[in-house]
C-alpha cells in the first residue's frame, strides 16, 4: 500500500475513533453520575426507587437508539458514513447541554424529568446512528489482514469514553464535596462532553469516505431491501448481540450500582474499581480482536458464550457477598474480561456480514434492537430484582441470554472466512 494512501487510512481511522470516544462519553456520564442527580430529578422515595427511576430513562433513551439506527443507517449507505457520524455528533452535543442545564424537580416539577427523558432521546438517537456508521467504517478502512485488531481497537475508544466519564467522576469526587457534587457538580461533565462534540464536529468534517462507499453499487439502501434480502443476517445480528451487551452493561456499566447498591462499598470505591476494570478491559480488547485475525472470529464468540454461561452466575453471587476492596476488584475485572471476548470481535463481525450497499444500516438496526430489549434495560431490570427482594433471579436471566446467543455462535459463519468486505 502506497505511504499517503497508508497515513490517510490512518488519519481518517484516528478523527473516527476520537469520535466515538467524545460520543460514549456523553452517553456514559449520566449512567456515571446518576447516584448524584436521581434525587434532582427524582426526589421520591427511596435511593433503590431513585436509582430506578433513573434507569428507567436510561432504558428509555435505548429505546431511541433503533430509530437513529433506522435513520442514520439509511442516511450513511445513501449520503456517506462521513455525513452520518458529523450529524450523529450534533445530536449528541444537543442531548448533553441540555442535561447540563435543565433545572431539578424543585423548580419545575414534572417538567424537570421530561427534559431529561427528551435529552436522552437525543443521545439515544445519536449513539443508535453512531454505532452502526463508526462501526461499519472502521471496518471498511481497516485493511483485510488486520480488521479484528481495529475491531478491537473500536471498542478500546468506546471503553476510552466510558472510562473518561468514571474518571471524571472520581477527579469531581475529590475536588468537591458529596453536597456540592449532587448539588450542582454533576453537571459539569455534561458541559465538558457538549464542548467535545463540537471539536469531534470538526475533525469528522475532515474524514476521506471509505472506498467501500465511493465504490459501491448504485442498488439504493431500504428497509425492505434490508428485511427481504438479508433476514438471515439480520437474525444473526440480534442473536449475537443479545447476550454480549447484556453482559457488557450489567460487568461494565450496572456493575458500579451493584458494588454501591448490594455489596455495600463507598460510592468512592465502586467508581475506583470500576475504573481499574475498565482499564482492564480496554488493555484486553485489541489483543483479543488480533487474536481473531488468526484463528477467526467465531472462536472467540464461542468463548464467551461458554465463559459468560458458566461463570456468570458464580461471579455475581460471590461479588454480592464480598465486601473487601481486592477480591471485589478482582471479580469485577474478570467480569470484564469475559466481557471482552463479545466486544473485541463484535463490530466487524457484523460489518462482514453485509455488502457495501446497505452495510450500515445491516449493522445498526438489528443491533439496535436488541441493545435495546437487553443491553438498555439491564440496569433497571437488575434493579427490579433488587428491589422485589430476588437479586439472583438477575445472574440466572443473564446467564440464560448468554447461553442462546452461544447457540448463534455456534451455528453461525466464521466472517473472517466469508467477509463481505471486498476491498483491501
Amino acid at each position: 500500500m502506497a505511504p499517503d494512501r497508508s497515513r490517510t487510512r490512518l488519519r481518517s481511522i484516528l478523527a473516527g475513533s476520537a469520535g466515538n470516544t467524545v460520543e460514549t462519553f456523553d452517553w456514559f456520564v449520566y449512567a456515571a453520575f446518576t447516584l448524584y442527580f436521581a434525587k434532582v430529578f427524582f426526589p421520591a422515595g427511596d435511593r433503590t426507587a431513585q436509582l430506578l427511576s433513573a434507569a428507567a430513562v436510561f432504558a428509555v433513551g435505548f429505546l431511541a437508539r433503533p430509530v437513529g439506527a433506522w435513520l442514520m443507517g439509511l442516511y450513511a449507505d445513501r449520503v456517506g458514513r462521513r455525513a452520518a457520524m458529523t450529524l450523529s455528533i450534533s445530536l449528541m452535543c444537543a442531548g448533553s447541554l441540555l442535561i447540563g442545564l435543565a433545572p431539578g424537580y424543585d423548580r419545575i416539577g414534572v417538567a424537570a424529568p421530561i427534559l431529561l427523558t427528551a435529552a436522552r432521546i437525543l443521545q439515544g438517537l445519536s449513539m443508535g446512528g453512531e454505532y452502526g456508521t463508526s462501526a461499519t467504517y472502521m471496518a471498511e478502512m481497516a485493511s483485510r489482514h488486520n480488521r479484528g485488531f481495529w475491531s478491537g481497537i473500536f471498542y478500546t475508544t468506546l471503553i476510552a469514553g466510558q472510562l473518561l466519564a468514571t474518571g471524571t467522576l472520581i477527579a469531581l469526587q475529590a475536588l468537591l464535596s458529596p453536597e456540592d457534587l449532587q448539588a450542582w457538580g454533576w453537571r459539569i461533565p455534561f458541559f465538558i462532553g457538549g464542548g467535545l462534540a463540537v471539536l469531534v464536529f470538526w475533525l469528522r468534517r475532515t474524514m476521506h469516505e471509505t472506498p467501500a462507499f465511493t465504490g459501491k453499487s448504485e442498488d439504493r439502501a431500504t428497509t425492505w431491501k434490508l428485511i427481504v434480502r438479508h433476514p438471515r443476517e439480520s437474525l444473526i445480528v440480534m442473536g449475537l448481540t443479545a447476550g454480549g451487551t447484556l453482559g457488557y452493561y450489567t460487568f461494565t456499566t450496572y456493575i458500579q450500582k451493584f458494588l454501591v447498591n448490594t455489596s455495600g462499598f463507598s460510592k468512592t470505591d465502586a467508581t475506583w474499581m470500576t475504573a481499574v476494570g475498565l482499564v482492564v478491559f480496554m488493555a484486553v480488547n485489541p489483543l483479543l480482536g488480533a487474536l481473531s485475525d488468526r484463528i477467526g472470529r467465531r472462536p472467540i464468540l464461542i468463548a464467551f458464550g461458554i465463559a459468560g454461561t458458566l461463570l456468570t452466575w458464580p461471579l455475581l453471587s460471590t461479588l454480592a457477598r464480598t465486601h473487601e476492596i481486592a477480591p471485589a476488584l478482582a471479580l469485577t475485572c474478570a467480569g470484564m474480561v469475559l466481557v471482552a471476548f463479545y466486544s473485541s470481535v463484535n463490530g466487524v463481525v457484523k460489518a462482514e456480514l453485509f455488502p457495501a450497499e446497505i452495510r450500515a444500516l445491516g449493522v445498526a438496526l438489528p443491533y439496535s434492537f436488541a441493545n435495546a430489549l437487553f443491553g438498555g434495560s439491564a440496569e433497571a431490570v437488575g434493579l427490579w430484582f433488587k428491589h422485589r427482594g430476588m437479586e439472583s433471579g438477575f445472574y440466572t436471566y443473564v446467564t440464560a441470554v448468554i447461553a442462546a446467543s452461544l447457540v448463534v455462535y455456534v451455528l453461525m459463519p466464521d466472517t473472517r472466512k466469508t467477509s463481505r468486505i471486498l476491498e483491501d
